[in-house]
């Protein structure tokens, strides 16, 4: 079992900067990559950004050159740093962890809402 939690959403102005967090805790050792979705009202869910554990990333390419994926494995966290943030990115954003054996386990999510 790994358990999930989100945190750093919250409202922020067109060209703004956000930096969600993600915790994770249990067996840690099972994780073979993390990585952010994000689902708007009214659409499904879509992936976001995703690293391994050799720290290989990607994006999709709506957030490439604005949204970076890092982790701190002292801290077993994953961050999504954003910036340049828009309108469209609004959304609850969640977390994701793909173990061994592919199974997925996902945090609460967090809202992000782009608006002046």
């Amino acid at each position: 079992q790994v358990q999930l939690v989100e945190s750093g959403g919250g409202l922020v102005q067109p060209g703004g900067s956000l930096r969600l967090s993600c915790a994770a805790s249990g067996s840690i050792f099972s994780i073979d990559a993390m990585g952010w979705y994000r689902q708007a009202p009214g659409k499904q869910r879509e992936w976001v950004a995703s690293i391994t554990n050799t720290g290989h990333t990607n994006y999709v390419e709506s957030v490439k050159g604005r949204f970076t994926i890092s982790r701190d494995n002292a801290r077993d966290t994953v961050y999504l740093q954003m910036n340049s943030l828009i309108p469209g990115d609004t959304a609850v954003y969640y977390c994701n962890a793909l173990v061994r054996g592919g199974h997925n386990y996902w945090g609460q999510g967090t809202q992000v809402t782009v608006s002046s």
